[in-house]
């Protein structure tokens, strides 16, 4: 008797435990309403497979004296347009403009119901919407699948890309060719529903930022648990499972070679991330997500590529140290 009431006391207080942590987490619309934003949120209208759609988008200006030079930064799966700030914020004061959107299914983009998700699809998307600001030349910089998505768009408009640069971009590896196996739509959406800012952080300091944490990086954990905890967290959930599939099923991997633009990759050598590693078998999860190696394969794989290591780093070496990651950038775009 005695026993089962310690056990019934102790999942009381789990289940209050939880109780109180999702009472903290923040609540945010589905297009992120209510986030605090440092920058105007512009939204780009467009029709898309038969429907109406919005981008939001970033459109920060040089501070002093302008470089005539524009700078696209295109996000990761779990990062957004506003994550790149410290960069934005460099790239600014040495005279870029700077784009950084939100794609169709992110942040403060439209969730839609059905959407066909495809890298070319997104670019389109962000080609569209540069013309509509009038920008012809761009320094294209993709970190995570938004290093999927910006090698993608130099394939598609090779003449309108004058640089690329990839910041510890997944895709560097065809994880399904590897063994990984494939998971559903449904699997993926379930699974997205159980994200909470427990999840996210537990994941995103074991992989972005090899088992360190610092205050900054709470306020990116409150933004996306903010997402998932609010009112459109069905939708949220959907969309990001659609993206999931297009990330495993549509690699870019086999293209590499057939880009036609400089090309610097930015790699965080002690990054793992691999798309379905937490339900590979232990022989496959083994050999996947070794960004140390990943980064000297594919380096030698793209024409005209430059690589650039951070030693000990992880997913995101742009949050992990932006000083030493922008110095590095910047010096890397303003190479002839």
């Amino acid at each position: 008797m005695l026993k089962t009431a310690r056990i019934f006391l102790s999942a009381g207080a789990l289940l209050t435990f939880s109780a109180i942590a999702a009472a903290s987490t923040p609540q945010y619309g589905a297009e992120l309403q209510g986030f605090n934003f440092p920058y105007s949120i512009e939204k780009f209208t467009f029709s898309s497979q038969n429907q109406p759609l919005a981008m939001g988008y970033i459109d920060a200006r040089p501070q002093g004296k302008a470089n005539g030079r524009t700078v696209v930064l295109l996000h990761g799966k779990n990062f957004c347009g506003v994550t790149w700030q410290d960069t934005i914020e460099a790239l600014r004061r040495v005279g870029y403009r700077v784009i950084a959107p939100d794609q169709i299914g992110f942040c403060t983009s439209t969730k839609p119901a059905s959407y066909q998700y495809s890298f070319q699809q997104l670019a389109l998307n962000t080609h569209q919407l540069l013309a509509s600001l009038h920008i012809d030349k761009i320094t294209l910089v993709g970190h995570s699948t938004g290093g999927m998505l910006a090698t993608r768009y130099a394939l598609m408009y090779p003449q309108q890309v004058e640089k690329l640069a990839l910041v510890n971009p997944i895709g560097l590896e065809d994880w399904k060719a590897k063994g990984v196996p494939w998971r559903s739509v449904d699997d993926w959406y379930q699974r997205e529903l159980k994200t909470s800012a427990a999840s996210i952080k537990k994941y995103e300091q074991k992989t972005y930022y090899v088992g360190q944490w610092k205050p900054e990086y709470d306020r990116w954990v409150d933004m996306l648990a903010g997402l998932n905890n609010g009112p459109g967290h069905k939708l949220v959930a959907w969309n990001s499972a659609l993206l999931y599939d297009m990330i495993f099923t549509q690699p870019v991997y086999y293209e590499f070679k057939n880009l036609a633009v400089p090309t610097t990759l930015l790699i965080g050598t002690a990054d793992t991330t691999a798309i379905g590693s937490d339900i590979a078998p232990p022989d496959v999860k083994a050999k996947i997500g070794h960004y140390d190696q990943l980064g000297k394969a594919v380096a030698a794989l793209i024409p005209h590529a430059t690589l650039k290591e951070f030693k000990g780093m992880g997913h995101a070496p742009q949050m992990e140290d932006p000083a030493l990651f922008n110095q590095t950038l910047i010096a890397e775009l303003s190479q002839p």
